[in-house]
């Protein structure tokens, strides 16, 4: 394409293209853009009576260009695409009108390089002897050969009979000229030591079959550098400082200990699984390992000396296949202290909670018998509370199938938060079932600064410091995946990969197998995974995105990697992008590029960009967005944080802000900030914020800010909570902290029908009645085209009819059903799935928006939807329509995610719907980002779930009224008594969802939807999820009664009862706490959830129990 043209404007978006044209405002006005949807071609985009009209330019075979023009011009082809411009300035040549005024490119934000603090690295450089003082010179040749003299002095009090004489000579020969050639490179800025490379690279020949004849080498090596290079023990002499490095941080540090980190770190490169040399251990220990490639036992190894720490054992131990100590991570018995209330009485008890052996003991003493437990399959499930963050409610079963609840008080949120996670790593672990519904997601991200990391780094994978953490007790529960992103990583790829395996190996105890490892410049991201899911992740994809200078260079990008797990997408971005406070326009369109044009996920979603390809997708990175305050407001920002008052800065933060604008990482989520700035610190320090430096323009400003950022994006109602946010308080290599996250996310595993697909009935999913609104100016006709892995194929409706509004949208009705035939029609298969919806044009085929719409929310009867349209990150309009499943008969297995509740403590002794039990399974919505509104009522039909979050100063309730509309029948809607569930402030918790009670009739017979006779006026602004009034009415093909024959009488409940009722007598009053007593929905979430024997019990006595109060007390 020519780039130097004016109406030439590449790859911008089709939205900026109609901003621009608009801009111009002339009928004529032109511009040339990449298309979309096919490589290669190009889309002509031409303004007239302010509509933008698009006509593709295709190129054939012998790569002639052509235009799409209107029927009954001939075609002409063209060699380059200025030919094709000047031929269609003139009229009468197919387009709307021919071409005038071409618009102009925009300047782009072009980013200035960066000044760090740290030395460029510099290739040797030789100076003529001209341009060198001889006094310098000799000065330094003086400090040189003293340097080699000390090192030589050093090997004659060692005992180096134990080495080879090649190698004795190759040690000999580098400490008399290379160490002096080496410090010379040092001098002149290049840190990287290639005498010593190349020194270590012949010892470390053949270290496989060697490893007892080089481990001495290495030592000699080790010894020599690990001491003082100079006699006595005062400072180095001045001259051979001054000369051996440049710079005030080399003048700071020992010479020979910046030799000893350089020959570690090469002897890490060159060994097969990469050894991390240290001096933190000199205890000698031994291993015996065979070596079957090489057919003969290694039967010892041992290191006298500080050399190789606990990391180098795994790293040589990895190499030949040596796992060693336990497959799976072993969870010891954990007890904790707690209060029982029972009776306004509150009691201590401790509970132990063994994981391994699947029980739960809670005894009066904490050194007390162990033989009142109860097994894992006993305890029903966990329910806590969202008023009391320290309570929660324990159901459990008795030997005689009786049910019981009992109330804990733990210390803390914390203390309550790490029991559950244990009760429910129990859960998972004695399940029985072949392949997991649930994993836990560690997701961490630190911009490294250039250094290397110290030796402890456990507390980053732990999630201890700052922030929410978790606590101590589930420090030895292991995540399934673990994903890793670096900015400014000064390691080798492979160096800094086993680095991470390695400290994962001392904290759990579990070798970890590499998913993927990709790197952009000194951008990375590591995934790895527990062995026992090799075989589950499939479908690994990695790529890079840069975005640095003229969006060539990689000093700023992303790098991304993607796999199925099972039948769950997942991805994953790690991306750096510009710095500065006042590049936030830049940092805004950092991020669109990588939304482009990161090529992730599924190659068949072309139209989709990766926020919609994947189920769950994770973006972090030093995305460097700064707190927007003045820089004289420095010191009032650092006593903010001191008093840990954040939100004051949190208000400004630009990310934030952006957000809110929906210009950014749009239907994304973040959990709460309660951790201090990570960037910018004083190295080695946590205690101090270095927001200046002095430059030769002046001071420059780096105010404290929440760079380093992790946010997550995921289906509609689907499992994801996050456990953990926040940064580390004791990693300070660096000027950022790294930050952590941790997250617990359902999977689908992959489905295999128990049912002939011969004899079992074919299942559908109809999706009707659906309109689009479009925020575009073009002039074409749309279609909808429907994407899921659940389809036999990708189905595409006929074009809708279009009505233009003063707003400048355009309505477009999708009257027509649309049929969609699942590959397998089991209900527990389809309620996982999701179907992806991408509205497209007639003329250039390009995506106008993508939405998606989670199959379970049709689980139990036609319902309606409302999906938020997006193209490129940008919002595009909104999509409503109704959807009906048919599945085949069974009902779907229940999740371990469900084992764990949230109580709404407001529900206690409201009436209505509200307090209602239901037949069916409830719906736990634990994505902040989604919502989901009850649609199994027989006189309310849901608006389904959006991605638009209602404003939380304006309750659901409340809008539903304002937003009621009548049956499409024309008949009067009857009054709902259906109370809209509300979402939790509090991130700690999923949303909690309460629906009216329906009869095993409907569960099975799915209502039809009523023919509609009109086009309710759609909603203004962002769509919001509210009830809708509205009555079933049969359709015409069925007699009027077919619906009347489900309904039966309402007969109210006890707790619908008015409190002027006589009090209940002795035999019927509720029992004491450890008692028998029926679960209510005002207790814990939905009674439903109960497996078995209790759930049928519930469903088979409803009607009973609400005629005899005694039913209550069964």
């Amino acid at each position: 394409m020519q780039s130097g043209q004016a109406w030439c404007h590449g790859n911008i978006t089709r939205s900026k293209t109609e901003d621009l044209l608009s801009k111009a405002g002339r009928d004529g006005s032109f511009l040339i853009r990449d298309s979309e949807s096919i490589q290669g071609a190009f889309a002509l985009c031409v303004l007239f009576q302010n509509c933008v009209y698009t006509y593709r330019i295709l190129p054939n075979e012998d790569k002639k260009l052509s235009v799409q023009a209107s029927e009954g011009v001939p075609i002409r082809f063209f060699s380059m695409l200025p030919e094709l411009v000047e031929a269609y300035q003139n009229p009468s040549m197919g387009l709307i009108t021919h071409l005038q005024y071409a618009v102009q490119r925009e300047e782009e934000l072009e980013e200035e390089p960066e000044n760090k603090d740290l030395p460029p690295q510099l290739p040797p450089r030789d100076f003529p002897a001209g341009e060198v003082k001889d006094g310098a010179t000799k000065s330094c040749e003086q400090g040189h050969k003293g340097l080699s003299e000390t090192f030589l002095m050093r090997l004659q009090h060692m005992d180096m009979s134990t080495i080879a004489e090649e190698q004795q000579a190759l040690i000999l020969d580098y400490f008399r000229t290379s160490v002096c050639l080496d410090a010379e490179q040092v001098q002149n800025g290049n840190h990287n030591l290639p005498g010593l490379k190349k020194l270590t690279t012949a010892i470390c020949k053949n270290l496989n079959g060697e490893i007892s004849r080089v481990l001495p080498a290495l030592e000699v090596c080790q010894r020599a550098l690990d001491q003082q290079p100079w006699p006595g023990t005062g400072p180095p002499p001045r001259q051979v400082l001054g000369h051996v490095g440049s710079g005030d941080s080399f003048q700071k540090e020992n010479v020979g200990l910046f030799f000893l980190s350089r020959f570690r770190q090469i002897a890490a490169s060159l060994c097969p699984s990469g050894w991390n040399i240290s001096t933190k251990s000199s205890t000698p220990w031994r291993r015996r390992y065979v070596l079957p490639s090489l057919g003969w036992n290694l039967t010892r190894v041992s290191v006298h000396g500080p050399l190789l720490s606990f990391q180098a054992k795994n790293a040589v131990f990895d190499s030949v296949g040596y796992e060693g100590g336990h497959k799976k991570s072993l969870i010891p018995p954990v007890v904790f202290e707690v209060k029982q209330e029972s009776l306004g009485i509150s009691t201590k008890m401790f509970m132990k909670v063994d994981v391994e052996g699947g029980k739960l003991h809670i005894t009066k003493l904490k050194d007390g018998p162990d033989d009142k437990y109860f097994v894992h399959d006993k305890i029903r499930q966990l329910v806590k509370s969202q008023k009391m963050h320290a309570k929660l409610v324990i159901v459990v079963e008795t030997e005689k199938e009786k049910i019981l609840r009992r109330e804990f008080v733990f210390d803390n949120a914390k203390k309550r938060e790490g029991f559950c996670q244990l009760l429910q790593q129990m859960k998972n672990k004695h399940s029985g079932k072949p392949e997991p519904d649930m994993i836990t997601v560690f997701v961490g991200t630190w911009n490294m600064g250039n250094a290397g990391p110290p030796h402890g780094t456990s507390s980053w994978f732990q999630c201890k410091g700052q922030g929410r953490t978790q606590d101590d007790t589930a420090d030895l529960i292991p995540h399934d995946i673990y994903v890793v992103g670096t900015q400014e990583d000064p390691l080798g790829e492979k160096e800094w990969a086993d680095a991470v395996k390695s400290v994962l190996r001392s904290v759990t105890n579990i070798h970890f197998k590499q998913v993927a490892v990709h790197t952009l410049w000194n951008i990375r991201i590591v995934v790895l995974a527990k062995p026992e899911h090799e075989n589950r992740i499939s479908h690994v994809c990695s790529d890079s995105v840069k975005t640095g200078i003229a969006n060539t260079l990689g000093n700023k990008g992303a790098v991304g990697v993607s796999f199925m797990f099972n039948g769950t997408a997942f991805g994953f971005v790690n991306s750096h992008l510009t710095s500065g406070s006042e590049k936030k326009l830049r940092r805004n369109q950092n991020y669109l590029n990588i939304l482009r044009f990161l090529n992730l996920g599924d190659k068949k979603l072309n139209p989709f960009d990766i926020t919609h390809r994947f189920t769950h997708l994770f973006w972090l990175g030093d995305l460097n967005y700064r707190v927007d305050l003045p820089n004289t407001e420095a010191e009032f920002m650092v006593s903010r944080i001191r008093q840990q008052q954040y939100q004051d800065l949190l208000c400004r933060d630009q990310l934030s802000m952006e957000r809110t604008e929906q210009r950014v990482f749009l239907h994304f989520a973040e959990e709460e900030i309660t951790f201090a700035p990570t960037y910018r610190f004083e190295r080695y320090t946590r205690d101090k914020y270095a927001y200046t430096k002095a430059k030769a323009t002046g001071t420059k400003y780096n105010l404290p800010s929440w760079c380093d950022r992790i946010l997550w994006k995921s289906y509609p109602l689907v499992h994801v909570v996050c456990q953990a946010y926040g940064c580390t308080n004791d990693i300070m290599t660096s000027d950022h902290s790294p930050v952590f996250a941790s997250f617990e996310v359902g999977v689908a595993s992959q489905f295999v029908s128990k049912r002939d697909p011969n004899s079992a009935p074919q299942g559908g999913i109809q999706i009707m009645n659906c309109k689009a609104t479009l925020l575009t100016k073009s002039k074409t006709k749309f279609f909808i085209e429907y994407h899921s892995s659940c389809l036999e194929k990708t189905v595409r409706t006929c074009e809708g009819e279009n009505t233009e509004h003063l707003d400048g949208s355009i309505k477009v009705w999708f009257g027509n059903q649309v049929q969609l035939t699942p590959i397998i029609s089991d209900a527990e298969y389809l309620l996982d799935q999701h179907i992806l919806i991408c509205v497209k044009s007639t003329d250039s085929d390009e995506s106008y928006g993508e939405g998606c719409v989670a199959l379970r929310a049709a689980q139990f009867c036609y319902t309606e939807f409302q999906v938020a349209l997006t193209h490129h990150g940008e919002n595009t309009g909104v999509l409503t329509g109704g959807i009906q499943l048919h599945t085949s008969e069974g009902k779907p297995t229940e999740k371990l995610y469900d084992f764990i509740k949230v109580e709404k403590d407001d529900t206690k002794g409201k009436s209505g719907e509200a307090n209602k039990t239901s037949a069916g399974q409830v719906h736990d919505v634990s994505n902040p980002s989604y919502m989901e509104v009850s649609h199994r009522s027989t006189n309310v039909i849901a608006k389904g779930w959006s991605y638009s979050m209602p404003p939380k100063t304006l309750p659901i309730a409340a809008q539903a009224g304002k937003d009621s509309k009548k049956s499409p029948t024309g008949k009067p809607p009857k009054p709902a008594c259906v109370e809209a569930s509300k979402m939790f402030d509090n991130p700690l918790y999923g949303s909690t969802r309460t629906a009216p009670s329906q009869g095993k009739d409907q569960e099975k017979n799915h209502l039809l939807p009523p023919e509609p006779t009109f086009w309710p006026k759609p909603p203004e602004g962002p769509p919001v999820p509210t009830p809708r009034n509205r009555s079933f009415t049969c359709s015409e093909s069925k007699p009027p009664t077919a619906v009347a024959q489900h309904k039966k009488p309402v007969v109210p409940s006890r707790s619908q009862g008015s409190a002027s009722r006589p009090p209940l007598p002795a035999k019927a009053r509720p029992p004491g706490p450890l008692e028998l007593q029926a679960p209510k929905a005002k207790d814990y979430r939905d009674s439903s959830e109960l497996p078995g024997k209790q759930r049928a019990a519930l469903r088979a006595g409803l009607t009973q129990s609400q005629k005899d109060p005694k039913g209550d007390q069964q």
